[in-house]
C-alpha cells in the first residue's frame, strides 16, 4: 500500500540570520483577500483567523504563555524569543519583557485539532490540552529506527521500512522464524558497536532485529532484542523467542517485542532481551579464542486474543 506521507528530516535548529531574513508581516493581518463590509451593511469577514494569530511567525507552531510581543504588536512564542536573541523576528526590534496577555486569553477559549490530523488523527482538543496529547498522539510521525546511527528521518511504518531497505541497506525478511549467524574475529577485543540484523515481515506487521556488543559494567557482553514497528499497545499482541547455544547447551529468552517508540539504546540499557556473557558465547563458539561464531535463532508470535475483554492471554505452552 502506498504511502501518503513522505520521510521528514528533522532539524534541531534554524540559524538567526535565516530567521531574520524571513518575509516580513504583521501579526494581525492577513495575506488573504481581505473581505470588506458589503454594500448591505454586512459585517466583513477578520483579516486572519484566530488559529494565525496564534502561529509563531518562526517555528510555525501554536504559541502558549507566555506569548511575546515587542513594541510594535508582533508576537512569538517563548522558545523562538531565545533563538533570536530578544530581537523582533518581524521589525528587529528588542523584544523586552512583553506579554501579550490579550491573545493569551484569546487562547483559553479555542479548541483545535491535533497536529498529526493530517496523518489521521481525527481529535479536538482545548487549546492548552492539545500539547498534552500530542506527546502522546499514536498519529505522530516514528523516528527511524536504525541502530548505530543517529539518523534524523522520520515518518510513517511504510515509509521507514523502504528508508530502512534503500538507504540502510537492511536485510528485509519474509516469515516469523529466523536463524542469524553472527562471527566475529579476535573476540577478546568486545567494542561497543551496534546492527540492525534484519527486518522481519509477519501477521501484517514489521520487526527488528538487533544485535549489539557492549560492556556491562566491567564484563564484555552481547545481547539480541526485537522491536516492533508500531506502538507499545499493539507490540503486546505479539511475543518472540530467541535461542543461542552450542556444545550441548543453550540458552533461550521470551518476551514481548518493544515498540520502536523507545530508542535500541533504552532497550539495551534495560537489559529487555538475551544477554550473552563474553565467556559464555565463546564456550557456544567451541572455545575457539581466535573468532567468535554464534547463532541466534528465534520465532515471533501473536498472542490468543481474550474473547472476552479482548485482553492477550499468555502463550504459556508456545
Amino acid at each position: 500500500m502506498e504511502s501518503s506521507i513522505e520521510c521528514i528530516s528533522i532539524q534541531d535548529g534554524v540559524r538567526e540570520d535565516e530567521i531574520l531574513n524571513t518575509h516580513s508581516f504583521s501579526q494581525f493581518s492577513s495575506s488573504k483577500p481581505s473581505h470588506n463590509s458589503n454594500l448591505n451593511g454586512g459585517v466583513s469577514a477578520p483579516p486572519a483567523s484566530v488559529h494565525e494569530l496564534l502561529e509563531c511567525p518562526v517555528c510555525t507552531n501554536s504559541m502558549y504563555p507566555p506569548i511575546h510581543q515587542c513594541h510594535n504588536g508582533h508576537t512569538l512564542c517563548s522558545t523562538c524569543k531565545v533563538r533570536v536573541h530578544n530581537r523582533c523576528p518581524t521589525c528587529r526590534q528588542e523584544l523586552g519583557d512583553i506579554r501579550c496577555l490579550a491573545l493569551e486569553k484569546v487562547a483559553e477559549s479555542l479548541e483545535l485539532p491535533c497536529k498529526h490530523n493530517s496523518l489521521g488523527c481525527p481529535e479536538i482538543f482545548p487549546y492548552y490540552s492539545k500539547l498534552k496529547h500530542e506527546a502522546i498522539c499514536s498519529f505522530r510521525p516514528y523516528n527511524c529506527p536504525y541502530a548505530g546511527s543517529e539518523c534524523s528521518v522520520a515518518g510513517d511504518i511504510q515509509c521507514l521500512v523502504t528508508h530502512l531497505r534503500d538507504d540502510h541497506k537492511v536485510d528485509m525478511h519474509s516469515g516469523c522464524t529466523f536463524n542469524h549467524r553472527y562471527v566475529k574475529s579476535n573476540p577478546r577485543d568486545v567494542e561497543n558497536a551496534t546492527w540492525m540484523l534484519t527486518v522481519f515481515h509477519c501477521f501484517g506487521r514489521y520487526f527488528c532485529l538487533h544485535f549489539e556488543a557492549f560492556q556491562l559494567g566491567t564484563a564484555p557482553v552481547y545481547m539480541a532484542f526485537l522491536r516492533f514497528m508500531g506502538d507499545e499497545m499493539e507490540a503486546r499482541n505479539f511475543s518472540y523467542s530467541l535461542e543461542v547455544g552450542g556444545n550441548g547447551r543453550k540458552l533461550i529468552w521470551e518476551g514481548t517485542p518493544r515498540s520502536i517508540r523507545d530508542g535500541h539504546r533504552k532497550v539495551r540499557d534495560s537489559h529487555d532481551g538475551l544477554i550473552i556473557q563474553r565467556n559464555m558465547a565463546l564456550f557456544f563458539s567451541g572455545g575457539a579464542k581466535d573468532e567468535l561464531k554464534l547463532r541466534v535463532m528465534g520465532r515471533i508470535w501473536k498472542e490468543p486474543q481474550n474473547p472476552d475483554g479482548g485482553a492477550c492471554i499468555p502463550n504459556l505452552f508456545s
